[in-house]
């Protein structure tokens, strides 16, 4: 983990540029490193000859996406691929916030080759799952390769619609800011706030109960009884991590029996039947995956976990619980070391538990990996654009009705994993926006909640010249302005368009600039100016944008 500020680790390394807080200037924006360690591979590493004519920069009024996290980084960079100016706004003192406070144990389910956000793929020195640590580098060196403009220690409160419908969105920050915006991206993550279910006898049981949210090792437990609560991903993954760290006992609370599948099947990952299925109907999906489970994981019905009635992509459109990824869960529930037993019904004087079958067990601790809600209700539940469960209605390019400009990315659970889905949904959601918010031509529907954006034939051929296109690298920082080297639109490319009063715009700015060497001059021409270019739109729609590595973040600035 990285300690101290927040550092956006450039592709270069050794220089790096720090994302800016409230508590230093908005123009501090270089710096030389000062901990944590840059990612060296091929596919991060810049190329070797830069380009002759530096692109356009970046200008206008924001898009401003809500969250620093994988979701909120992809949709920014996606946007500014596509000439459309992003800020990220996040709450925390940098990016990837909720994955620097996951257990120490994490990695990721999906491969690393499918787990990349567009325009930066991660490199093979992190193997094939990738840990979490290598995960919020990752993250740390994406924000910098792609110079994207990060606020941090800014909390969205709420969103509302503008009162002229011009005007688009107004956000309420901390700090009584108030940001105007003609679009925004909610990424803040579906796994935001930590759910403790409400069991009888909680608020007065003497018992030690904690969220898996807090779980970060096993260390604590070691030589304890320990009851994990939930079968999902991460209380298999915590009741494994228990027993490897030397807990004493540790036992499972099953309400519903999980679907558990192989990680990976002679090379063959999970993740990948995931991607062949996620387009089919749900009977011959589940005929699929059923005969994949049965063929590779053991009936563990006799040590008390018996396989679901339901299918794992009926549940998945149902409850949008994904099957578990076994990662030791079926070798230690064989081996009796990991104990499955009934659910909790009621907490008990005297740390006693009740379970569902009648039985009372008295556990030295117990840890409640229960799940997380995605906590959108005081931000965005009086637009009505929540579901039941408070996740949006709608995802991707699609917006909900009353609500044009108004985007979620990184709320929908796929059968072909999270990561790739929301990069896919950040490339739809920069589309939609670049094209003035019309959405692409009507998809299917398919998922639990919203509907499903399959691709098309147009897509497909985007896909094909992907494919023939080699894989993405970051060009070399780009030269820092200054009053000798002043750097304008071109106007070639402006001239009789109308990106023409933007442009004079902009060369009045940075006139300004000159004459007084503050952002603020700049800011008095009526637009801000970026220090970093963009990279121009992609040539075809299937294709990913590239992307420029800039040598510090560009200036932002936000209203008090």
């Amino acid at each position: 983990m990285v300690a101290g500020p927040a550092l956006a680790v450039s592709p270069r390394g050794g220089r790096h540029a720090p994302f800016v807080t409230l508590s230093q200037p908005i123009s501090a924006l270089t710096g030389t490193q000062q901990g944590g360690r840059p990612l060296r591979s091929a596919s991060m590493a810049p190329a070797s000859n830069p380009p002759a004519t530096p692109p356009r920069p970046v200008l206008g009024p924001p898009v401003y996406v809500v969250g620093g996290g994988p979701g909120g980084l992809a949709a920014a960079a996606a946007l500014r691929g596509r000439g459309v100016r992003a800020v990220v706004l996040e709450k925390a003192p940098a990016v990837a916030a909720s994955w620097r406070r996951h257990h120490d144990r994490l990695r990721l389910h999906t491969t690393r080759r499918m787990s990349g956000l567009p325009g930066l793929r991660m490199p093979r020195s992190f193997g094939r799952w990738v840990s979490r640590d290598d995960m919020v580098r990752y993250l740390e060196t994406y924000a910098g390769a792609h110079g994207l403009e990060v606020v941090t220690g800014v909390e969205v409160l709420r969103v509302e619609r503008a009162e002229r419908e011009e005007d688009g969105w107004v956000l309420h920050a901390s700090g009584g800011r108030r940001l105007t915006s003609r679009a925004v991206v909610v990424a803040t993550g579906a796994a935001h706030r930590p759910v403790l279910p409400d069991w009888p006898g909680r608020e007065t049981w003497s018992g030690d109960l904690t969220h898996a949210a807090a779980y970060r090792s096993a260390a604590p437990y070691e030589g304890r009884d320990v009851l994990v609560v939930g079968a999902g991903n991460t209380g298999a993954e915590i009741a494994v991590d228990l027993v490897e760290g030397g807990a004493a006992r540790v036992r499972l609370a099953v309400r519903t029996a999980p679907h558990v599948v192989r990680r990976s099947v002679a090379g063959w990952p999970a993740q990948a039947t995931g991607v062949l299925v996620r387009r089919l109907p749900v009977w011959p999906a589940d005929r699929l995956l059923l005969a994949v489970r049965r063929a590779t994981v053991p009936d563990l019905s006799a040590y008390g976990l018996p396989r679901p009635g339901t299918g794992p992509y009926a549940r998945l459109r149902r409850d949008g619980a994904v099957p578990v990824h076994d990662t030791g869960l079926v070798d230690a529930v064989r081996r009796g070391r990991v104990e499955p037993v009934a659910a909790v019904a009621e907490l008990l004087e005297g740390g006693e538990v009740a379970l569902a079958d009648g039985s009372v067990v008295r556990p030295d601790a117990v840890i409640a990996a229960t799940g997380y809600r995605a906590g959108l209700e005081g931000l965005v539940g009086h637009l009505g654009v929540l579901d039941r469960r408070g996740r949006p209605r709608v995802r991707g390019a699609r917006t909900a009705a009353g609500a044009p400009g108004l985007y979620f990315v990184g709320f929908h659970q796929p059968p072909s994993g999270l990561l790739r889905e929301l990069a896919v949904e950040a490339r739809r959601v920069a589309r939609a926006i670049a094209a003035g918010g019309q959405p692409p031509a009507p998809y299917g529907v398919h998922g639990g909640h919203g509907p499903d954006e399959a691709p098309g034939a147009a897509r497909r051929r985007g896909a094909a010249k992907t494919r023939r296109t080699p894989g993405p690298t970051t060009a070399p920082p780009a030269p820092a302005r200054t009053a000798e080297t002043p750097e304008t639109p071109d106007t070639a490319q402006t001239q009789g368009t109308p990106e023409t009063t933007a442009a004079t715009k902009a060369s009045e700015a940075t006139k300004a600039t000159e004459a007084s060497g503050t952002t603020e001059a700049a800011e008095a021409a009526g637009t801000a100016v970026s220090a970093t270019p963009a990279a121009p739109a992609a040539s075809h729609p299937g294709e990913p944008p590239r992307f420029l590595s800039p040598k510090a973040l560009p200036p932002v600035s936000l209203p008090r």
